[in-house]
């Protein structure tokens, strides 16, 4: 069965990180440079937050604010679950379901080692299906899905 280091170390070396002063200016055009959803929010080697944006929108043009003046750290998110390297795909899809969450912070010996994305566990589920869960538990999660459909 698959586990965060495998899915950690099959993505590439990450590149996606911004200081907590920066300005979201300067966050959106590296995002767009980038062509990702989201920077990680590093303070030297210490996690600090997400930017997304989803926090750009939320958190900074519903609220009226200027990216020309507001820094990231005052509207990135740091409320995300955190994972283990030794943690199951199938246990990050279950958590990333139950807390309705768009990233997982993995960590391995207390350090931040990485961002898992629900991108990064659907490509874990099409190319080793079989090795992301044992039968059983897939049929589990099917058959839950089902019940709860409404048509």
């Amino acid at each position: 069965m698959k586990i965060v280091k495998d899915m950690i170390a099959g993505k590439p070396k990450a590149f996606n990180f911004i200081q907590p002063d920066a300005l979201v200016i300067e966050a959106l055009s590296m995002l767009n440079s980038v062509n990702l959803s989201y920077l990680v929010v590093m303070e030297g080697h210490e996690f600090k937050g997400i930017f997304s944006e989803r926090d750009y929108a939320r958190n900074l043009i519903l609220k009226g604010r200027s990216s020309t003046t507001t820094q990231v750290q005052e509207v990135m998110s740091t409320d995300f679950p955190f994972v283990e390297l030794n943690d199951t795909v199938e246990y990050c899809m279950n958590l990333m379901n139950t807390r309705k969450a768009r990233y997982l912070l993995a960590f391995g010996k207390g350090e931040f080692v990485g961002v898992i994305t629900i991108h990064d566990l659907l490509r874990q589920v099409i190319f080793n299906r079989e090795e992301v869960f044992d039968h059983s538990a897939a049929k589990q999660l099917l058959d839950a899905d089902e019940s709860s459909r409404v048509f």
